[in-house]
């Protein structure tokens, strides 16, 4: 499934209770600990004294998280919660019967709270067989490793951007959100197209439309 040293092994289970057990959680979060949740285990720690990477700038410990779970669905909301309290770079295993799914965001130290860290938005596999799940460690350090996770897991999300090697992973990353924000204005014009009736309007929403559909072809 994931190709790691036996040194990073540390299978640790965590109470569940750990991540909710606070003020600032509100009922239905909680709600998807207990319910949506069977089990967390704290599998692997990846680092420079565990591994033959050199410590990064940014990345000091990528933490590998399985998330046992009664269903497929999770709240998204569950995983920031954990990478919120963890602070450390976090690969998680979703699991479910046989399958399973990788997740991941591109997780940022905060500029204002030193020692913590502001989950991004996550990238994730299809859920698929757990032999079928391939996730190689690589890269000289902590930095690239981790990288190398977030374009593994996010594959063509990242890598169908034809430019994407002149881009490090957040340029990378910032290119898909625009480019997902495109296509949500260009689905949203295309149907105020087809339901408008006034003719100046159609033709004003058709030259916007059009407007939008040269940016995404640009940035690609």
């Amino acid at each position: 499934m994931i190709e790691l040293p036996a040194s990073t092994v540390f299978n640790r289970r965590v109470p569940k209770q750990r991540f909710y057990d606070n003020l600032s959680v509100n009922a239905k979060l909680k709600r998807a600990f207990t319910d949506q949740i069977a089990q967390i285990v704290w599998r692997n720690k990846i680092s420079a004294s565990t591994t033959n990477l050199k410590a990064g700038e940014r990345v000091q410990e990528i933490e590998v998280i399985a998330i046992k779970l009664n269903q497929h669905d999770l709240d998204t909301k569950v995983l920031e919660q954990i990478d919120k309290e963890i602070p450390y770079h976090i690969l998680f295993l979703l699991e479910q019967g046989d399958e399973v799914q990788a997740w991941i965001s591109y997780k940022e130290a905060s500029q204002t709270k030193p020692g913590t860290f502001k989950p991004g938005v996550y990238y994730h596999t299809d859920w698929m067989d757990e032999g079928s799940l391939s996730l190689k460690l690589s890269g000289l350090d902590m930095d690239t490793a981790y990288e190398s996770f977030i374009r593994q897991i996010a594959g063509e999300r990242l890598e169908g951007d034809v430019r994407a090697t002149k881009y490090d992973v957040k340029e990378a990353i910032d290119r898909d959100l625009q480019r997902q924000k495109l296509q949500r204005e260009i689905a949203a014009l295309e149907k105020k197209i087809q339901t408008e009736k006034q003719f100046n309007r159609q033709v004003e929403l058709n030259a916007e439309l059009k407007q939008r559909n040269r940016e995404l072809e640009l940035g690609q």
